[in-house]
C-alpha cells in the first residue's frame, strides 16, 4: 500500500473508537498461556529486548502491563551533570532545531506553531526561539517518559484530540499532525528555565498516564489546564508518565538556554538518560 492510499484509508477509519477498543483489549485479563503467547509473539515481531524488562514475562497479567513495563535497575543510567540535558525517552529523533518565529518543523514543507502544539498562546510564548526536538517511540521501545533535567513540575495541560498514526506517512502528509492529535503536556521549571514535555497520542495509543498525578487521557474527560500551587520536585530521569502503546514526545526549552549536541540529528537513536544537549 502506498502512502497516499494509506492516508485516505486513515481518513475513513474511526481512529478514536479503534484506539479505545485496542486499549480495552490490552487491559483485559486473559488465560496465562494465551497472554504469554501474545506477548512473546509481539516481542519477536518487534524485536523487543525482554532481558531489559523489570520482571519475567510470566509476571505481566495483561498486555498493557507488559507494554508499560519498567526496566531492571541500572538499565538506563542517567548521565550526570546539572547542566547536561538527557533524553526523556527511548526512541529515534524525527526532527530537531530551534523554534524560529514560534514555528517548528514536522517534515519537509510542513511546519506548525508552538501555540498550536500547546493549545495556549500564553503558555507558548516563553518557548519562541528555544531548542526543541521530536522523538518517535516505536512499538519495541521502552514506553515511560522521564524528566530531561532536575526541577519542579509546575502544572500540566490535557488537550483532547484525534488519533492519527504518527508513522512516516502521517508525518509527511498530515498537516499539523502533532497539533490535532491528543496531547498531555507536562510543564517543568528547571535549571534551564521553563521546559515543556509534550506527550502525543496516536492510533491505538489508548491512553497516556501521568506519574505525578491522577491523570489518564482518553477516558471521556474534557480538556484541562492545571497549575500546582506547590510544585512537585523531580530528579533528572524521574518518571513523568507512560504511553499505553507507542507514540511521540516533543521537548521544548526557552531560548538560549539549551544547545543540542551535534549528534542529535534526524534518525539518530536516543536512549532515556543519555546526554542529548547542554546548558551553555
Amino acid at each position: 500500500m502506498n502512502e497516499q492510499t494509506f492516508m485516505k484509508l486513515m481518513q475513513l477509519l474511526p481512529k478514536s473508537a479503534l484506539s479505545s477498543a485496542v486499549g480495552v483489549a490490552t487491559r483485559l485479563p486473559a488465560p496465562a498461556p494465551l497472554h504469554r503467547a501474545a506477548i512473546r509473539a509481539f516481542a519477536r515481531a518487534y524485536k523487543v529486548d525482554v532481558e531489559e524488562a523489570e520482571h519475567g514475562l510470566e509476571h505481566y497479567p495483561t498486555f498493557a502491563e507488559f507494554f508499560t513495563r519498567g526496566l531492571k535497575e541500572g538499565m538506563r543510567p542517567i548521565d550526570p551533570g546539572e547542566r547536561v540535558v538527557v533524553s526523556p525517552v527511548d526512541g529515534a529523533v524525527s526532527q530537531v532545531g530551534y523554534c524560529e518565529h514560534g514555528r517548528m518543523l514536522q517534515a519537509k514543507g510542513i511546519h506548525y506553531t508552538v501555540e498550536e502544539l500547546l493549545g495556549d498562546a500564553e503558555a507558548a510564548r516563553p518557548f519562541h526561539g528555544g531548542a526543541w526536538t521530536t522523538i518517535y517511540l516505536s512499538p519495541r521501545d521502552y514506553h515511560r517518559i522521564h524528566a530531561p533535567l532536575a526541577g519542579r513540575i509546575t502544572g500540566y495541560s490535557y488537550i483532547p484530540g484525534e488519533f492519527w498514526p504518527v508513522n512516516v506517512a502521517s508525518v509527511k502528509y498530515k498537516e499539523a499532525l502533532f497539533c490535532v492529535n491528543e496531547r498531555l503536556v507536562t510543564y517543568l521549571d528547571t535549571v534551564a528555565g521553563r521546559c515543556a514535555v509534550v506527550k502525543v497520542g496516536a492510533t491505538c495509543v489508548s491512553r497516556i498516564k501521568a506519574a505525578y498525578d491522577e491523570i489518564t487521557t482518553h477516558t471521556g474527560q474534557p480538556g484541562k489546564v492545571h497549575r500546582y500551587e506547590s510544585p512537585f520536585e523531580v530528579a533528572k530521569g524521574g518518571e513523568l508518565g507512560r504511553f499505553e502503546m507507542g507514540s511521540t514526545v516533543i521537548l521544548l526549552f526557552e531560548p538560549q538556554r539549551v544547545k543540542w549536541d551535534e549528534s542529535l540529528q534526524p534518525e539518530a537513536v536516543v536512549r532515556m538518560g543519555r546526554r542529548i544537549g547542554e546548558i551553555p
